[in-house]
């Protein structure tokens, strides 16, 4: 008798918390529901402000193929135009003079390389200034490595700045200062970069292990010594991974600058655009697509090998 009373009064503790853990656990699966759902709907209705700030919802008078003027919604009448714009770009290639017609598509080759030319070289020393901006800004910027607060806020203010102010913004006010040509360009990518870069490579200093740092300190080293032995050799994998990409990225941005005279292949989009020459654009599209595709290529062969990876296939 005392044995099955000793379970029984084992079962009810028991019973107790088993009870109790599911009132917990319903609890809180209807505050996560509840979450969830006040989630969707802030969501659902910033979605929808944003739309209608943006246009979405606008109706505007259009011209109709009759030359009529009808009240239309802008987005189903625009649609068409933009398929309509694109077919403008793609050129007439026929199978019997495919030669010819890639020539005549191509006429501006010889120009167009050399500008291609001078938009890498732009994209490449943009890259180099930008790195070495970013890379010694990254370590005061990091709240795990800064010297001081003060240090800490003056250049994470510098960095906002310098990548907050578009390149296109840059550009134009290095034109102003230094008149046309790629070094308006260089600087202006490279001010953006420093900007970029040093956010992205600080984020990786805040996660990195410590403890490296503190030996280095215990035996006497300086704050330039913890981040040249303690910090610089985690963090490289990381830092060359995202110098690759950025690298990828002011090529891009090397070849719209030009529109307003910082040097590169922007300079006959903004001529190709004025003279409505159509193909010609899509020529340079062409262009850039297999350069960057080339980088890419390259950036990920290179980034493997320095890693370590060149012999692992996905």
């Amino acid at each position: 008798m005392s044995a099955t009373a000793d379970s029984a009064n084992m079962a009810i503790p028991q019973n107790a918390v088993v009870s109790q853990f599911e009132q917990d656990f319903s609890e809180r699966r209807r505050k996560s529901r509840r979450a969830w759902a006040i989630g969707s709907v802030l969501f659902f209705i910033c979605f929808m402000l944003t739309s209608w700030i943006g246009d979405f919802f606008k109706v505007t008078q259009v011209t109709m193929p009759d030359g009529s003027r009808e009240w239309r919604w802008i987005i189903p009448v625009g649609i068409p135009r933009l398929g309509e714009y694109i077919s403008k770009t793609i050129p007439t290639l026929h199978r019997d003079s495919l030669g010819a017609d890639l020539a005549d598509w191509f006429w501006r080759w010889r120009t167009w390389l050399k500008l291609l030319f001078e938009t890498i070289l732009i994209a490449y020393m943009a890259t180099v200034l930008g790195v070495v901006g970013g890379f010694l800004l990254s370590f005061p910027a990091a709240r795990n490595l800064a010297p001081n607060k003060w240090i800490l806020w003056l250049t994470r203010r510098y960095l906002e700045i310098a990548r907050t102010v578009p390149e296109l913004v840059w550009a134009i006010i290095f034109v102003f200062c230094f008149s046309v040509g790629p070094m308006a360009g260089v600087l202006a990518i490279s001010l953006h970069a420093t900007g970029a870069l040093g956010k992205l490579y600080s984020e990786v200093n805040e996660n990195i292990d410590m403890r490296p740092l503190e030996g280095v300190k215990a035996a006497g080293g300086t704050w330039f010594d913890q981040i040249r032995y303690g910090a610089v050799p985690q963090v490289m994998p990381n830092i060359i991974s995202y110098t690759l990409l950025r690298f990828e990225i002011n090529v891009r941005a090397s070849s719209i600058i030009g529109y307003v005279g910082a040097g590169g292949l922007g300079q006959e989009f903004r001529t190709a655009m004025s003279f409505q020459e159509y193909t010609d654009l899509s020529a340079l599209f062409v262009i850039i697509f297999v350069t960057v595709m080339t980088i890419d290529y390259g950036s990920e062969k290179l980034r493997h090998r320095i890693i370590g990876m060149e012999g692992i296939r996905a």
